[in-house]
């Protein structure tokens, strides 16, 4: 029975994980080492609840009964003690994954659970750093989690049947709908949406036409719900980078990044986190 969920990683994905979590009636605890992080966390979140009332979503009476089933922790070791399930959403690099879970093996029970959020990554190579490859998975949430229907789960090598179940069941619970995977770089959804992305800066780049007039194109033509320079911005574009970095070495030159996308990330033109990417964005924008 899974009520104690931990996530690890304040940031876009961990606090949207967070308030859907604990509006579903979960006891969250959000970790993250920086004391800063964690209080923007925290007002981001409560934010949510505020706008989900105004929107009449929800109630205050649901808001109130949810806020006080999180909580905010920096200390990694001591929120695992009581988890039945974690969640890690750090950032799309290795070498922190790897600390993580390392930590989580050391100070989470036996019977805790191991899912990690990410979008592109090896939930086998992920389930090595931990003694319980049986109990990890992925667990591929999209953004704006509140939003997003689709929780794309993905099991690895040993990943059992007990666990998929259970980490389905959670999902559910979320209110998701999900699709269960075997393991493939870029899984199913990360594959098709780094590759429009890609191909977006590659026309982009090449002047076939201005970001709006292909965002409208694909949109109206292809009806995607937003195009890819508008998800791109919202998802981050140094995440799309950093997919793109580790599908072109796992999958080949499909997935080479384009040159001007390097340069939107090295300029620091990251999104709608930075104020500025593809779009520029103002403090009233949502």
């Amino acid at each position: 029975m899974i009520n104690c969920i931990v996530v690890v990683g304040s940031g876009v994905m961990g606090r949207g994980i967070a308030y859907v979590a604990a509006l579903s009636g979960f006891a969250v605890t959000v970790v993250d080492t920086k004391s800063t992080a964690l209080e923007h966390a925290k007002k981001e979140i409560e934010s949510l609840f505020e706008k989900g009332i105004k929107r009449q979503k929800i109630t205050s009476d649901m808001a109130e009964k949810s806020l006080n089933k999180l909580r905010y922790e920096q200390n990694l070791s001591f929120a695992a003690e009581t988890a039945d399930l974690v969640i890690e959403a750090v950032p799309e690099q290795l070498a922190i994954k790897k600390s993580v879970f390392e930590a989580l093996e050391l100070h989470a029970p036996a019977k805790c659970y191991f899912a990690t959020n990410t979008s592109t990554m090896s939930p086998t190579e992920v389930a090595s750093f931990s003694n319980r490859p049986d109990k990890t998975i992925a667990m591929h949430f999209f953004n704006p989690v509140h939003k997003m229907p689709l929780v794309e789960i993905v099991r690895g090598l040993e990943t059992s049947d007990e666990t998929v179940a259970a980490i389905k069941q959670v999902a559910e619970q979320m209110g998701k709908e999900t699709v269960v995977v075997k393991e493939f770089p870029g899984f199913i959804t990360s594959r098709i949406s780094a590759l429009v992305g890609n191909e977006a800066f590659y026309m982009l780049q090449e002047g076939i036409g201005t970001p709006e007039e292909i965002d409208k194109a694909i949109k109206l033509g292809l009806n995607y719900p937003m195009g890819p320079f508008e998800l791109g911005d919202l998802v981050g574009l140094d995440t799309r980078l950093n997919n793109l970095k580790y599908l072109h070495e796992k999958l080949g030159e499909k997935y080479r990044p384009a040159p001007l996308l390097e340069q939107y990330v090295k300029a620091g033109r990251l999104g709608r986190k930075t104020g500025k990417g593809v779009y520029i964005y103002t403090s009233e924008e949502e």
